[in-house]
């Protein structure tokens, strides 16, 4: 029977007989979506769990995956005309409004030519035709420019942007480009006077464009840029934000030594991340004389150019397909072409471990060049292979098997396993890892905070076999 079995006694038994897989299951991906121009980066608005939209670098279009068929929508959803597309330009982000079914808005962020002497960017919102629940075509003409600010080089344009669980719009922002930050006399990460090398966060909904939120460290600063969120920043590519905790996690790629994955807690704004000064956990190792070293928030994760030369952020899994991969975040390096993932406990980052060969296993040819990760509408997770035009889900190579080793015959056995909030699952139990014989032993569902759930089998047989499926 299911059992909310007291702690003391779990670990008791865990110690004893160690009956639970170690880490995650195991991955592979399963290629959803092929022959498109690029593809950048992949998301859904709230509660659409039959669309994936696909946003296409240099073609500036974005395009619509239907995720019951598979097929790709013959008409873009948009086209953004006028892009540049030196480098890492282009169309580099989408965010759909919180409240995307009821007002039909949604944000992008690209490059485009006049301003900076590599062009500049903007934000902008644009509003679908029609209803926004069914509708794959947006009204171009809706067009209407947020945010510009100038880009003295066509690279570190950063480009993420999104949506938090305050419903502002948060946007990330690269140095400038060049190398070694060399723009302006402390470089553009430090400097507060200058949007570049940030996280922006604006309010959407009030003000004639947008609103500075109460919260912005800034705000009512005159010598200081008020839409500043966060600082010391060189490229983040990728961003995104936990769905349980609301945290902000920055795939923040490195000047020639180390790569880095900061993460900012939900709510706390004004944290300086360190680039110039800081490289990672190191100090930079181009740091210029004269630059002033400020105390900076460290990444929760970094590393050398012997494992990778580009990151790419991920996400921390919050979806239902995969119980034990919950609460672990998932990235990549775009060079090197691995993933990783680990989890982390607000303090320590925990049980790294790299994924390449499992997730290459499922995928016709390896993933050469990872872009962007992204969320379907149910927290399940997808790679953009930036080179082979490719869009992969991530999901688990086989059941969960929960085994039992101890030589028990009658006496109580208990076992844990992560689950999603509010997901239903059924355990079953076997004499054998055969495909068949498998019964149902319970159904259990967890509540709305949980993160793992306890199974108490008050009279065991021994060597059974526990499986444990989402419903």
């Amino acid at each position: 029977m299911f059992s909310t079995t007291p702690a003391f006694c779990l670990v008791s038994l865990l110690a004893s007989f160690d009956p639970v897989r170690a880490a995650t299951a195991q991955l592979t991906v399963q290629r959803v979506g092929s022959g498109f121009s690029r593809p950048l980066f992949v998301t859904a608005p709230p509660g659409d769990a039959n669309r994936l939209f696909v946003v296409e670098q240099y073609s500036g279009r974005i395009k619509i995956l239907n995720l019951s068929t598979l097929a790709t929508e013959t008409e873009a959803f948009l086209r953004v005309t006028g892009l540049t597309s030196a480098s890492e330009q282009g169309l580099l982000g989408l965010a759909f409004h919180p409240k995307y079914a009821e007002n039909g808005f949604f944000y992008v962020n690209y490059t485009t030519t006049g301003g900076g002497s590599a062009g500049h960017t903007e934000i902008v919102r644009f509003k679908v035709q029609g209803d926004p629940k069914t509708s794959n075509l947006a009204d171009a003409t809706s067009k209407t420019v947020l945010l510009p600010f100038n880009q003295p080089e066509s690279n570190h344009n950063g480009g993420w942007l999104g949506f938090g669980p305050d419903g502002f719009l948060y946007i990330a922002t690269g140095d400038g480009g060049g190398g070694d930050d060399r723009h302006g006399s402390i470089g553009s990460g430090q400097d507060r006077n200058t949007l570049l090398g940030k996280i922006l966060r604006i309010d959407v909904d009030s003000g004639a464009l947008y609103a500075l939120p109460d919260g912005n460290p800034f705000k009512g600063d005159a010598t200081k840029k008020e839409e500043i969120w966060a600082f010391g920043l060189r490229n983040p590519w990728r961003c995104s934000f936990d769905r349980l905790t609301g945290n902000l996690w920055i795939g923040d790629v490195g000047q020639n030594a180390r790569e880095e994955i900061d993460v900012n807690p939900a709510g706390v704004g004004g944290l300086n991340f360190g680039w110039r000064p800081r490289e990672g956990l190191i100090q930079n190792p181009a740091y210029r004389t004269g630059t002033p070293v400020t105390t900076a928030t460290d990444p929760v994760h970094d590393y050398g150019r012997s494992l990778g030369i580009s990151v790419t952020g991920g996400y921390v899994y919050r979806g239902r397909a995969i119980p034990s991969l919950q609460g672990y975040y998932v990235f990549a390096d775009y060079g090197s072409a691995r993933f990783w993932t680990f989890r982390y406990d607000g303090t320590s980052r925990q049980d790294l471990e790299e994924r390449t060969a499992e997730l290459n296993a499922g995928s016709p040819r390896p993933i050469r060049s990872v872009s962007s990760f992204g969320e379907d509408a149910a927290g399940e997770l997808y790679v953009c292979d930036l080179d082979d035009g490719e869009i992969y889900k991530i999901a688990a190579a086989q059941e969960e098997i929960i085994i039992s080793n101890a030589s028990l015959d009658g006496e109580i056995f208990s076992f844990q396993f992560s689950a999603a909030p509010g997901q239903e699952y059924a355990v079953e139990t076997n004499e054998s890892l055969a495909t068949e014989g498998w019964q149902n032993f319970t159904n259990v569902t967890a509540s709305a905070s949980a993160s793992n759930i306890i199974v108490t089998d008050a009279v065991a047989d021994a060597h059974r076999f526990y499986r444990v499926r989402a419903q």
